[in-house]
C-alpha cells in the first residue's frame, strides 16, 4: 500500500499544500500582543503624569530660585549712596515697593522672596537708612535687620520752660506732627535727645516726662534727711529756682545751700527770676529782661520777696544737676550770693558782708556801662569817618564820571 506525502503535519494537524501562487506572497505579521491590564490602569496613567509635572515644577522652582538668589546677592542698580527713611507700620511688601519705587533695589518681588528665605520679614526696622552705592539686595536686608538707623538729636537747655521747649521742638526740621498743649512746668527733662526720622513732637513731649519721672524718683530716693521741702515737687521747684540762678554746674549745690538754709531759718527766698516768671509766665526767659522797681513792687504769688516759701509751681525744668544739688546741697552757713561780674557769685553768711560784695558788684556794672559807652562812642566816630571818605570817593568818581 503507498503513503500519501502531498501534505505536511503541524502540530499534529495536517496543513493542506499551498499552490505555487500562494508560495510567492509574504508571510502576514504576527499580531501585537495584546495589552497588559496594568497599563491599562487609568491610575497609573494619572500617577505618571503626576510624576512628569512635578519633576518639570521642580526643575523650574530650581531655576527660578538659582536666578533669584542670584540677583538678590548681585550688586544693586545705585549709582551713589543714598537716604532711606522706612516708615512705622509700614508691611514688608510696602517697604519692597518703596525700595523699588526709589531704585534701590531692582525686583521688590526678588527681594520679598529673600526676605521669606531668610526669615527675617519680622525683623525689618524702621528708620532713616544710608544705603552704600550698588549695594545688593542681601546688603540693604541686613541693613534694615541690623535697625543702625541714622540718629538725630535736639538739645533742650536746662532750665527752660515748657513753652520755650515746646517752641524748640516746633522749629525742629526732622520731627513731624504737632504738639496739641503745653505741658506743665518742671514735668520735663532737659537734656540732648537722639531720634531717628519720623519720631513726632508728641513722642518726645512724652519722653522727656517718663525721663524726668525716672530721674525725679531716683533722686528723690537719695536726698539728705534734713531738707525743708516735703514732696518731690516741691524739690522741682526749688531746683527750677536754682537752675536760673546759676549757670556754672560747680555753684548749683551752693545755690541750692543758700536757698535750704533761708528756708530753714524762715526767711523769703529773694530770687528775681521768681519775679519774671509771675509776670510773664512761660514766655518770661524767651529773651533777656532786667527787673524794673514797679513790677518788683507788683503783686504777684510768685514774686519771693513777697511771698514766703516757695512759688505755687516750678519757673522751669529743671536739669539733673540741678535736682541733684537740691536733694544734697552744700553745708555751708552761707545765706546771701551776688553775681561777681564773670558769670559767677560770690557767697556771704552776713547782710554786712553781702551788702560789701553788692557794693563790689555795682563798681563792676558802672565800669562795665562805662566802657560800653566809651566803646559804642568810638564805634559812632569810626562809621562818621568812613562815611566820610566814603563820600570824597563818590565826589570824586562823579567827576571822573561827568
Amino acid at each position: 500500500m503507498s503513503e500519501d506525502h502531498s501534505g505536511e503535519s503541524i502540530g499534529g494537524e495536517r496543513v493542506s499544500p499551498r499552490s505555487p501562487r500562494e508560495a510567492l506572497q509574504p508571510e502576514p505579521a504576527p499580531p501585537p500582543p495584546a495589552a497588559s491590564k496594568r497599563a491599562k490602569n487609568k491610575f497609573v496613567v494619572m500617577a505618571s503624569g503626576v510624576f512628569t509635572f512635578l519633576m518639570l515644577l521642580a526643575i523650574g522652582i530650581g531655576a527660578v530660585l538659582f536666578i533669584g538668589l542670584h540677583q538678590f546677592n548681585s550688586p544693586g542698580p545705585l549709582d551713589t549712596e543714598t537716604h532711606v527713611n522706612v516708615q512705622r507700620g509700614k508691611g514688608l511688601r510696602e517697604i519692597a515697593q518703596q525700595l523699588e519705587r526709589e531704585g534701590v533695589i531692582d525686583q521688590a518681588w526678588v527681594f520679598l522672596g529673600g526676605i521669606v528665605l531668610n526669615k527675617a520679614e519680622d525683623d525689618l526696622k524702621a528708620g532713616e537708612y544710608v544705603i552704600p552705592q550698588h549695594a545688593s539686595m542681601h546688603e540693604v536686608m541686613n541693613i534694615l535687620v541690623e535697625g543702625k538707623a541714622i540718629l538725630h538729636q535736639v538739645t533742650i537747655p536746662e532750665g527752660y520752660t515748657s513753652e520755650q521747649i515746646v517752641a524748640k521742638l516746633r522749629d525742629d526740621p526732622v520731627l513731624i506732627g504737632e504738639i496739641q498743649e503745653v505741658p506743665a512746668e518742671g514735668t520735663l527733662l532737659p537734656e540732648t535727645y537722639s531720634f531717628d526720622r519720623g519720631t513726632t513732637r508728641s513722642q518726645m513731649i512724652e519722653r522727656m516726662k517718663r525721663e524726668q519721672e525716672k530721674v525725679l524718683e531716683a533722686v528723690w530716693a537719695r536726698r539728705v534727711a534734713d531738707l525743708p521741702v516735703q514732696t518731690p515737687e516741691e524739690l522741682v521747684i526749688l531746683a527750677s529756682i536754682v537752675e536760673k540762678e546759676t549757670g556754672k554746674a560747680d555753684e548749683r549745690p551752693r545755690v541750692a545751700g543758700v536757698f535750704i538754709n533761708r528756708m530753714k531759718k524762715g526767711m523769703r527766698l529773694q530770687s528775681d527770676p521768681t519775679i519774671l516768671y509771675g509776670l510773664y509766665g512761660g514766655k518770661a526767659f524767651f529773651e533777656p529782661r532786667s527787673i524794673t522797681r514797679s513790677e518788683l513792687d507788683a503783686p504777684n504769688s510768685y514774686n519771693t520777696y513777697q511771698i514766703n516759701g516757695l512759688p505755687p509751681t516750678p519757673i522751669g525744668n529743671p536739669g539733673r544737676a540741678a535736682l541733684e544739688a537740691v536733694a544734697n546741697p552744700s553745708r555751708t552757713d552761707e545765706l546771701y550770693f551776688v553775681a561777681d561780674g564773670t558769670g559767677g557769685h560770690i557767697f556771704a553768711p552776713s547782710l554786712e558782708e553781702h551788702n560789701r560784695n553788692v557794693a563790689k558788684w555795682r563798681q563792676v556794672e558802672r565800669e562795665r556801662r562805662q566802657r560800653a559807652e566809651e566803646e559804642a562812642a568810638r564805634a559812632a566816630e569810626e562809621a562818621e569817618a568812613d562815611s566820610q571818605d566814603g563820600g570824597g570817593s563818590l565826589q570824586g568818581l562823579d567827576l571822573k564820571v561827568n
